[in-house]
């Protein structure tokens, strides 16, 4: 099977124009024009990445993106009219992976996509399980588990998560972590690691205000921690 991506955008011209770059980069398309057709459409035949529009008649981007993520760990891209600190952190917040702003080169959008179709694939051998206290990571299953429940993380969290647990104790910089999760030259916008750090703490920790595992490093970024 193809690549199947959903758009959901209610302007039809900025709609067309991103099926058509799309398409040229082989995969499959599927459009909505608004929040309830794009349930409909992801029911039917589910994608392996959403573009979500914030400003749609009916239900928004924001509550759309909400929706999927209750029940789906499916890469999501949220996108904003301007580059608003409140609009970006918000989209991620309600649960999207990355964003973009228009207007957006089409090899931007296909640059971003195949970003999050690399992050999809399995982490590479290597230890079968890593514990941090009560936190359990199995990488090659995929599984994360506190207290021997397994928590649901999206797949960019635990890639995340992943990434601090291989050199535990160590300190990644946001900029690192961009890099090693995100792996797309994101200008430095450290606003994607904050509040993916933020979701998984809300996960992984006992109580994510005083956090045991995932620690800020003031002025240096985060580290991993029993």
């Amino acid at each position: 099977m193809g690549t199947r991506i959903l758009s959901v955008e209610d302007d039809e011209r900025i709609r067309t124009a991103v099926k058509l770059a799309l398409e040229d980069e082989g995969w499959t398309v599927d459009e909505a024009g608004s929040g309830e057709e794009a349930i409909e459409l992801f029911n039917r035949a589910a994608p392996d990445v959403v573009l979500i529009d914030i400003m749609l008649p009916g239900i928004d981007g924001f509550e759309l993106c909400r929706t999927i993520r209750r029940h789906s760990d499916v890469p999501i891209v949220m996108v904003t009219a301007r580059n608003d600190t409140h609009d970006v952190v918000a989209g991620l917040e309600a649960g999207a992976d990355d964003y973009l702003t228009k207007p957006f080169a089409p090899k931007e959008l296909s640059a971003r996509i195949r970003a999050l179709l690399r992050r999809i694939k399995p982490i590479a051998p290597g230890h079968a399980k890593l514990t941090f206290g009560d936190l359990e990571i199995i990488p090659e299953e995929g599984k994360v588990l506190r207290a021997g429940t397994e928590l649901h993380l999206t797949k960019t969290e635990f890639r995340l998560l992943c990434e601090l647990a291989q050199n535990p104790g160590s300190v990644f910089s946001r900029e690192s972590l961009l890099d090693k999760v995100w792996g797309y030259d994101y200008f430095g916008d450290g606003r994607l690691v904050d509040v993916h750090v933020r979701r998984l703490r809300t996960k992984v920790e006992a109580d994510p205000a005083s956090p045991r595992h995932v620690v800020t490093v003031r002025g240096l970024g985060y580290r991993l921690q029993s």
